[in-house]
């Protein structure tokens, strides 16, 4: 979908209804492209398991020291 300046502001519930069916909508000024609108990702594709972090300390590691030092002294500063 192409729109205008104008459109962004006057029509915007079609430009949202062209995003719902995951199309990319152009926005033009001067009928010049300024840039892409594109549709958000519905799910994120990674899950907290995947992450390198989790479950690092499953064997009963000193957690709350860790995330002490990883937080810094802004945290014990509130």
């Amino acid at each position: 979908m192409k729109a205008s300046v104008v459109d962004l502001r006057y029509r915007m519930k079609e430009v949202l209804k062209a995003l719902d069916r995951n199309e990319d909508v152009s926005i033009l000024c001067r009928g010049k492209l300024k840039g892409v609108i594109k549709a958000a990702r519905g799910k994120s594709e990674r899950r907290v398991s995947d992450h390198p972090f989790f479950n690092m300390y499953k064997d009963g590691g000193a957690v709350e020291e860790l995330m002490d030092q990883l937080r810094g002294g802004r945290y014990h500063d509130i």
